[in-house]
């Protein structure tokens, strides 16, 4: 089954440093975009993390410090990345909780200004793992019935995360050809940051999720409060969380002003 698009959509893995998506940095980044009349381009780029490469992760993906030595930064990438994502939704494999947090991150640190608000992401790991839960080389062999060569490189790993997903629709009558309908079951929980330290309350509202001011408004706390935003932003919290709380705080602002 092909996906029914009404935009494209980018299907990408990336290869890192760790799992820290606040401090651990891409070393590989592969992209398939497929579009809504079924043609498809894929770029693959090595990065390099400005950062040592644990022996661990290097075990993991095969990618060491002297692979990359030479290889463009990310904010030397990051036009051409996001010029390829730009328009377009996007999906992976566990990527709601790692790989789009830190795209976001990357992007947010090379002073492109990413944001999620006008696109859908699918997880395909949470449809496999609602419907089977096994690994990615397991739902390859599973619903493709194809073993994974070179399993942990971003290439194979995004190609296969996409026909993974086209065979989901094909065994499972409940799911939707649909991206905002695959977007929807896919996302686990509604937070208005990826890391979840904000979410919203049943009345659509952004809260806090964590800490001393744990499900109070966040406009409530940053306008009693003025000096716990200037901690935020200078805490350990991901940039991309720090990015939603001071949009939070200048819409405060405007509608005062309005």
């Amino acid at each position: 089954m092909e996906l029914k698009l009404t935009r494209p959509i980018c299907f990408f893995d990336l290869e890192t440093t760790g799992t820290d998506v606040a401090k651990d940095r891409i070393v590989e980044i592969s992209i398939l975009k497929v579009y809504p009349n079924g043609n498809k381009e894929s770029r693959t780029w090595l990065v390099n993390p400005e950062m040592p490469i644990p022996e661990h992760s290097t075990a993991i993906h095969g990618i060491s410090d002297e692979k990359v030595a030479n290889e463009p930064t990310f904010k030397q990438l990051s036009r051409d990345i996001y010029n390829m994502i730009k328009d377009s939704d996007l999906a992976g494999y566990n990527s709601n909780r790692f790989d789009i947090p830190l795209l976001a991150e990357e992007m947010l640190r090379a002073e492109v200004d990413f944001e999620m608000k006008n696109r859908l992401a699918v997880d395909v790991q949470t449809i496999f793992h609602t419907m089977e839960k096994r690994t990615l080389e397991a739902a390859y062999k599973f619903y493709c019935d194809k073993t994974l060569e070179n399993a942990h490189s971003a290439e194979a790993d995004t190609t296969a995360t996409y026909e993974v997903l086209k065979s989901q629709l094909d065994r499972y009558e409940d799911l939707e050809n649909d991206i905002k309908f695959l977007s929807e079951f896919t996302t686990r929980k509604q937070t208005v940051d990826f890391a979840g330290y904000i979410t919203y309350n049943e009345d659509g509202a952004e809260i806090f999720s964590f800490g001393k001011h744990k499900g109070r408004l966040v406009e409530e706390v940053l306008d009693q409060e003025p000096g716990y935003f200037g901690w935020l932003l200078n805490a350990d919290f991901p940039l991309y969380t720090k990015k939603v709380l001071t949009g939070i705080k200048l819409r405060k602002l405007n509608n005062k002003l309005s």
